[in-house]
C-alpha cells in the first residue's frame, strides 16, 4: 500500500512538473496585492450588500407608508378642490356684493341727492316765510299798538288787535284805513321781485331762489254772531271792502301776475268758520272780525319747469298759459 502511494505521488508530482511554467508564474509582491485588492473589492461589495439590504428595506417600509397615507392624501386631495371650489363660488359672491354694494351707493347718493323740484319747494316756503315776516316787522314799526301775527304755517298774516270792523259792518273802520293802506303800499313795493307783469323786477338780493307767487289772498273773517250764510257773505264784504282800499291807494297792486298771467291779488271769504279767539268775549269777537293777508307760492308740476319760471322772472314776462 505505501509503495502504491508513493508511486500515486511520484506520477502527481511529475504530472504538476511537466505542467510548470515560468511564463504564467506570478511574483509573490503581486500576488498578494491582488490577494489584498480582491479582497478589499469583496469586503466592499459585502458592505454594499448590507447597505442595499437596509435601503431596499427603508424602501419598503416607505412604499407600505405610501400605501398606507394614499387614501388620507387622496382624502386631502378631495377636500383641497372642494376648497377651492368654495374659493371660487364666495369669489364670485363677493363680486356679486360689490356690484350690489355699488348699485346701493349709487342709489344712496341718488337719494341723498336734493331734488330739484323739492328744494325749489323748499325755498320758495322760505322765501315766502322771508316776505310776511319783513311785511309784519314793517307793520310793527309804522303800527306799533296793532297786533300782527304771522300764522302757524308762515304763509299768513293775521291783522289783530280791537277788529279792523264793526260787529256786522263790512266796510273798514275809519282808523284802521291808514293801516290797510300802508299795507298795499308795503306790497306794492315787495311783489315786483316775486311775480311776472309789465312792473316785475328780479333782484338777487330779494329772490336769490326764484320764488313765484300765484296768489296773494286778502281773506275775510266774521266772529260768531248771526247764522252761517249771512257770515260768509259778510266775510266776502270785508275781503271785498280791503280789496278796494288797497287797490285805490296801490293801482298797481292788480298788475302783479302770477305764471299764467293772471293777477295775483285776490280775496275770499270764510265767514266764522276759522276763528282765531273764543267768540264768547267782547275781545275775542273783536279779533276774530279781521282780514288774513295769505301769500300761496307757485309750484311747478315738474324739475323742468323750474327754468321755465326762472328764464320768466329774469325776463319779466308773463308765464304761458
Amino acid at each position: 500500500m505505501t509503495v502504491s502511494f508513493l508511486f500515486i505521488v511520484i506520477l502527481l508530482l511529475a504530472f504538476f512538473a511537466s505542467r510548470y511554467d515560468d511564463a504564467e508564474t506570478v511574483p509573490l509582491q503581486i500576488h498578494e496585492t491582488v490577494v489584498a485588492d480582491r479582497n478589499a473589492v469583496q469586503a466592499e461589495v459585502a458592505r454594499l450588500s448590507v447597505e442595499l439590504e437596509t435601503t431596499q428595506a427603508l424602501l419598503f417600509e416607505a412604499l407600505e407608508e405610501l400605501a398606507r397615507l394614499r387614501p388620507r392624501v387622496e382624502q386631502q386631495a378631495r377636500r383641497i378642490r372642494e376648497l377651492e371650489d368654495l374659493v371660487t363660488a364666495l369669489r364670485a359672491s363677493v363680486s356679486d356684493l360689490e356690484q350690489e354694494n355699488r348699485e346701493l351707493r349709487e342709489e344712496l347718493a341718488r337719494l341723498k341727492a336734493p331734488d330739484p323740484l323739492e328744494e325749489y319747494i323748499n325755498q320758495s316756503m322760505a322765501e315766502r316765510r322771508r316776505i310776511l315776516e319783513k311785511l309784519r316787522d314793517q307793520l310793527k314799526v309804522d303800527f306799533p299798538k296793532l297786533d300782527v301775527i304771522l300764522s302757524e304755517e308762515s304763509d299768513a298774516l293775521r291783522f289783530q288787535g280791537d277788529g279792523l270792523f264793526r260787529s256786522g259792518q263790512a266796510f273798514l273802520r275809519q282808523d284802521r284805513l291808514a293801516f290797510i293802506e300802508t299795507v298795499a303800499d308795503r306790497l306794492d313795493v315787495m311783489l315786483p321781485c316775486y311775480t311776472l307783469g309789465p312792473s316785475s323786477e328780479r333782484r338777487a338780493d330779494c329772490n336769490a331762489g326764484f320764488a313765484l307767487i300765484e296768489a296773494v289772498q286778502i281773506e275775510g273773517h266774521t266772529d260768531g254772531d248771526g247764522d252761517d250764510i249771512m257770515n260768509l257773505a259778510l266775510s266776502t264784504d270785508r275781503a271785498n271792502a280791503t280789496f278796494r282800499v288797497m287797490t285805490d291807494r296801490a293801482p298797481g297792486l292788480t298788475g302783479h301776475l302770477n305764471f299764467r298771467s293772471q293777477p295775483v291779488l285776490s280775496v275770499a271769504g270764510y265767514g266764522k268758520m276759522r276763528p282765531i279767539a273764543v267768540n264768547d268775549t267782547t275781545e275775542g269777537k273783536a279779533a276774530n272780525r279781521r282780514i288774513d293777508l295769505r301769500i300761496i307760492m307757485y309750484v311747478p308740476v315738474s324739475s323742468d319747469e323750474i327754468a321755465t319760471v326762472r328764464a320768466a322772472l329774469t325776463e319779466g314776462e308773463a308765464g304761458v298759459e
